[in-house]
């Protein structure tokens, strides 16, 4: 029997995730089930996964349901004693997955582990951040991230003094790759329905709920550097085509879920702040002569985040 189940879910991303389930063919170490859980691609991916790579469980949706429907049909039915988000875009090195299932089998304590994410140059990614709080929403994204970038929020958030060079406890490393302990996903499961992940957030911070959650139930999450793995960052997400207000929405599903409704309205706000600022600055361009972004499609999408 496998000691991991590796779920990646996939949505047009053919050529990444051939590289991908090349790499899973040289992992070492524990043995692996793989799920790929192809999101209605239309560029071929499914029929790659068959005809290249026969060993793997390959799930089909008939309709792109989003990146954490994927993941939590991939972890349906989950056996092994761990299960392994893994980005199609992402390739393990060797020793990767057993690096982080020998410190999670050390630590009983720990219910997730993450590796070291390297660019495709091979340089170290800041990937990991501390939880979003109220005053978040108000430093991220807006004016003030403009006039005051090194701000004890975004510090903080950001976990700007963290090199990512030590192993240490952390609050959300991103679900690019991310070791998970079943235990610790059903305690989640039945405290939070049936699936582990919230698919209220359709592609975003469905990782950083889930990462809060076992923080609120008790387990502890490792970031383990000796563990790497190349991230393609944003090979899937880049393609969506409504990539920017699907992360709006999905932050407020977030705030919403954890902060309350009037946590909603706040971000809403902060938003429409921001959006007034961006506009501003586009007639103040267009003004000087310069040439601007177009500011009806951002009008529209803001539209459809306002009624939310």
């Amino acid at each position: 029997m496998s000691d991991v189940r590796v779920v990646v879910p996939s949505w047009n991303t053919r050529e990444h995730l051939r590289a991908c389930l090349r790499a899973l063919r040289l992992s070492r170490g524990p043995g692996l089930e793989v799920v790929v859980v192809d999101d209605a691609s239309d560029d071929g991916t499914a029929e790659m996964v068959a005809a290249e790579h026969p060993e793997v469980r390959l799930v089909r949706q008939a309709t792109n349901q989003g990146f954490t429907a994927a993941c939590n049909r991939g972890l349906e039915g989950l056996s092994q004693p761990f299960a392994l988000l893994l980005n199609a875009d992402a390739e393990v090195e060797p020793d990767a997955i057993a690096e982080l299932l020998g410190f999670l089998q050390r630590s009983p304590a720990h219910g997730a582990a993450a590796p070291r994410l390297l660019s495709a140059t091979g340089e170290t990614l800041r990937s990991c951040m501390a939880f979003p709080r109220l005053r978040t929403a108000l430093w991220f994204g807006t004016p003030l991230e403009l006039w005051a970038p090194r701000s004890a929020e975004l510090e903080r958030y950001f976990l700007r003094d963290f090199d990512h060079e030590d192993e240490r406890d952390v609050d959300q490393p991103p679900a690019a790759c991310l070791l998970l302990r079943r235990e610790a996903l059903e305690a989640l499961r039945g405290a939070h329905g049936p699936a582990p992940l919230d698919e209220a957030m359709r592609l975003y911070f469905s990782d950083v709920d889930l990462s809060l959650r076992l923080a609120r139930a008790g387990w502890r999450t490792r970031y383990v550097p000796t563990a790497r793995v190349v991230h393609h960052v944003g090979a899937s997400t880049s393609r969506h085509p409504r990539r920017l207000l699907q992360w709006h929405l999905d932050r407020l599903s977030y705030y919403r879920k954890h902060h309350g409704r009037l946590a909603g309205l706040w971000v809403k706000g902060c938003v429409a702040w921001s959006l007034a600022d961006f506009t501003l600055r586009q007639a103040l361009g267009r003004v000087s002569g310069r040439t601007g972004e177009p500011v009806a499609p951002v009008l529209r999408s803001f539209g459809v985040f306002l009624v939310r």
